[in-house]
């Protein structure tokens, strides 16, 4: 391999904490510093990550798909990769991303992110050139993701490779404590404490920052009340920055400094869209960055439009003005007498909304689509936004009038909030965002809340503009990407990604040996007949959960059928002495899967979010059934203008958007059954539109190559 001029960096006194985890000669260690790093000289055959691991198998997957993301990175160019579960795909793309991080010579300039306030003006950091550091973002959709990343992968990359960098786990600001609003809170505690309970959760905060060195809400050992924790938590809008006086301590400026002088940075996608939103307003809560690997990519789409979009509910607007004044409990920021006039402000504000939703409400229940969907502007009076504003204006004033700083900022920020809020209810009853779909949601089991909805039609153009034509390489990798006949196609245009690279590769996994796939004849047709379909599904479950006793996932396409199987199948359960774990039930997501787990004859059935992003490796599951086909059906408001799109450009929006989305969602129920080498069992598709129609060969064709039986 090539040598290298030393980095002064590199080669300076103190520069080789890695030195007494490898267990090497110092030499050798030190010559490694001199040669040039590739991935292939770290994970393939004799490279470091094989000399450390004794039993380490090369895998070739791993290998071609971080080759290409290294190569994508120093070309500045865009990559989808596809990868098949036990790849090792973290490796692959977190080796290139290191090393591309840790490019170049000397020192990243440190950047002092305490001038740029998140919601301020956006980082000005330097960008990098081809052959210099680049600052990396890793985002995950899920919270295991995240923790195997930050808690072992990178740790273990840490003491491996022959470089210095720095990761850090990138959170919200609102998951931080404030010191000086906990000490206020306290000062405060006749005027927002109305329940015995938030008095105890404030009392083991005030003990846990005691001894907390993070800070966030993660090193809590209890989940507090919202209406406890937004009243201690760092927030911008409630912030005096350098002049606050627990700014030293402030565990979100410290943690922001980490942030801001990391080499990679591990997000989730709710925080990297949440920043993609404010950067169109010039604003930022991450610093710049060169680089950007997106992974669990399929869930982007979803995520992207839940944060350009808006959603504002009764429940939001009645909890702020609680926070500003109760009349019942007699409690809230403006409860002292010399604040009588914002009092009556908050009243009118409460009485204003409380017949907005109401106006909205009666709309939907006399004139309304039955989805919910609002196709122009409503003709309502919006008296909430214009006393919202009022009461905002009038907050800030009285604000400027009070003396103590603390007590100050607490207005200032409550007039913000305010003002956002009828911005808000504004922009969505007069549908000022082009390009939006906009629709209403009620639920509660008395349909007590409301939800003021929209969201951008298509993410695309978005994406396109805010961050393919701005980042100069975004990696996008999933097991979950590609469609029969189609490759990324479907993909790139949903996320307006129009030039990239693109690598398919499969799984290291025998599935031909591992993976039974069973299609089952003779299955009425669900459209056709959905009674017959629901009671022959039954059926089937039982004859197919007995073939592995238990030890199975059950999966649905919709809440109503699973919990109607539910109930039919729970005496036949009950004669069988297995446990059935049903979604929607008192269960949360997390007590199931414990459950199911400890169970050795043990049966869940999942609706939507079972089909992906849950590990279940082992025996404890053996058998995965697909009960329909995952097709979104289009009631959703958003699925619908979806549609609609598609149709108003001449298109086929069921071959074109629904059966690649269905092919991908079926690919994830799919791949919950082998999560490592040495798993079997069998996948089943009661479908019979899987064979009986002529796209149910997309669906096969899109799967891994898997022993195929039919029954």
């Amino acid at each position: 391999m090539r040598r290298a001029a030393p980095s002064k960096t590199l080669l300076q006194e103190g520069s080789f904490p890695q030195l007494q985890t490898l267990n090497q000669p110092l030499l050798p260690t030190i010559l490694d510093f001199v040669v040039t790093l590739t991935v292939a000289s770290v994970l393939a055959a004799g490279g470091k990550v094989s000399q450390r691991l004794p039993h380490y198998e090369v895998r070739p997957q791993q290998l071609e798909m971080a080759e290409a993301v290294e190569k994508a990175i120093a070309a500045n160019e865009h990559l989808v990769v596809e990868a098949g579960t036990g790849t090792g795909k973290s490796f692959a793309y977190l080796v290139p991303a290191i090393l591309a991080a840790t490019a170049g010579q000397g020192e990243r300039p440190s950047a002092d992110p305490d001038d740029d306030e998140p919601g301020g003006k956006k980082s000005k950091s330097k960008k990098s050139a081809a052959g210099q550091r680049r600052k990396v973002i890793i985002s995950t959709h899920t919270i295991s993701l995240q923790e195997q990343l930050i808690k072992q992968d990178i740790p273990f990359l840490n003491a491996v490779l022959p470089v210095e960098f720095s990761a850090v786990l990138a959170k919200g600001r609102s998951n931080y404590l404030s010191l000086r609003r906990l000490k206020v809170a306290g000062e405060r505690a006749m005027s927002w404490i109305a329940d015995p309970q938030d008095q105890q959760q404030f009392d083991r905060l005030v003990d846990w920052a005691r001894d907390t060195t993070d800070g966030s809400l993660s090193d809590l050992e209890f989940r507090p009340q919202s209406r406890v924790w937004d009243e201690v938590q760092s927030e911008h809008g409630n912030c005096l920055a350098k002049k606050c006086p627990t700014y030293d301590s402030c565990f979100h400026y410290k943690a922001r400094r980490r942030v801001w002088n990391a080499d990679v940075l591990v997000v989730n996608h709710a925080l990297f869209f949440s920043d993609l939103a404010l950067r169109r307003e010039g604003v930022s809560i991450l610093p710049d960055y060169d680089v950007v690997v997106f992974d669990e990519a399929h869930t982007i789409e979803q995520v992207a439009s839940d944060h350009l979009g808006l959603g504002i509910t009764n429940g939001q607007v009645e909890y702020l003005l609680n926070k500003l004044y109760n009349d019942r409990t007699q409690k809230g920021l403006f409860v002292n007498e010399r604040h009588l006039g914002l009092q009556k402000g908050v009243d009118g504000c409460r009485h204003a909304a409380r017949d907005l939703f109401q106006d909205v409400r009666t709309w939907l229940a006399t004139e309304g689509d039955k989805n919910g969907r609002v196709r122009q502007p409503l003709e309502i009076d919006n008296q909430a936004s214009i006393m919202l504003a009022d009461l905002a204006r009038r907050t800030e004033m009285a604000a400027n009038l009070i003396p103590n700083e603390e007590l100050k900022i607490e207005f200032t920020s409550a007039a913000e909030r305010c003002n956002r809020l009828a911005e808000l209810i504004a922009t969505w009853v007069t549908q000022a965002t082009e390009e939006s779909v906009y629709w209403i949601e009620v639920s509660g089991q008395r349909q007590e809340r409301t939800m003021l909805a929209s969201a951008p039609v298509e993410v695309g153009p978005v994406l396109q503009a805010e961050l393919f034509n701005k980042v100069p390489s975004v990696i996008l990798t999933s097991a979950t990407l590609a469609v029969a006949g189609q490759g990324f196609e479907f993909v790139k245009k949903r996320l307006g990604l129009t030039k990239s690279t693109g690598v398919q590769l499969g799984s290291p996994f025998d599935y031909k040996r591992q993976v039974q796939l069973v299609l089952v004849e003779g299955m009425p047709d669900p459209n056709l007949q959905p009674m017959d379909y629901e009671s022959a599904v039954c059926e089937k479950i039982k004859e197919y959960v007995l073939r592995t006793q238990g030890r199975a996932f059950v999966l649905f396409t919709s809440y109503k059928m699973l919990s109607n199987c539910a109930r039919r199948l729970t005496p036949w359960f009950v004669t069988q002495n297995m446990g059935l774990y049903a979604q929607g039930g008192e269960l949360s997501r997390t007590q199931m899967l414990e459950k199911f787990k400890a169970d050795k004859a043990g049966v869940l059935f999942g609706a939507d979010s079972f089909w992906q992003g849950v590990d279940v490796p082992g025996d404890a599951l053996q058998n995965v059934i697909i009960t329909k086909l995952p097709f979104s059906v289009p009631d959703h408001p958003l699925l619908e203008a979806r549609v609609e799109l598609i149709k108003g450009r001449g298109g086929k929006p069921f071959f074109e958007y629904q059966i690649p989305e269905a092919v991908i969602k079926l690919k994830q129920g799919f791949g919950r059954l082998i999560r490592r080498a040495t798993d079997h069992g069998m996948v089943v598709i009661l479908d019979p539109r899987v064979r009986t129609k002529s796209y149910g060969e997309v669906f096969l064709q899109s799967l891994p190559d898997c022993r195929l039986v039919v029954e």
